[in-house]
């Protein structure tokens, strides 16, 4: 399974950040970096390379999707996963987002003590058997 040790966290809510960034650094002790926009967070992604990034899906300006179609056409960014954090869960989208080059989406609102694990069940799905 990937090893996580950073991840970026994408959304423009700041009660979203906040609570995003405390789940992951006290239940999933990860290191975490934190954007509040998509050109952000594509900017960000690019300096410090995390392990995973975590996007919001409905940003102003640049959206998660436009966003990750733009960390994929970029040589440094094009290989980390991304998990799109959404409160649009239909199948319908979360296959559009999958198609996109997500690895998996998280509903919002989400649980802040459960977000570690539910990342951690999306990129051991990904593993090869």
């Amino acid at each position: 399974m990937m090893a996580i040790a950073k991840v970026l966290l994408v959304d423009d809510e700041p009660n979203i950040r906040k609570i995003g960034e405390l789940s992951l650094k006290k239940v999933g002790k990860w290191a975490v970096v934190l954007a509040s926009s998509g050109s952000e967070g594509i900017e960000l992604a690019a300096q410090e390379r995390p392990d995973l990034i975590l996007l919001d899906v409905m940003m102003p300006g640049l959206d998660g999707p436009a966003t990750l179609a733009e960390l994929k056409s970029r040589a440094e960014t094009a290989d980390i996963p991304v998990i799109f954090m959404t409160a649009k869960v239909q199948k319908q989208e979360v296959e559009r987002y999958l198609a996109a080059g997500a690895v998996g989406v998280i509903p919002k609102p989400f649980d802040p003590m459960s977000l570690p694990s539910q990342i951690r069940e999306i990129i051991a799905a990904l593993a090869p058997p």
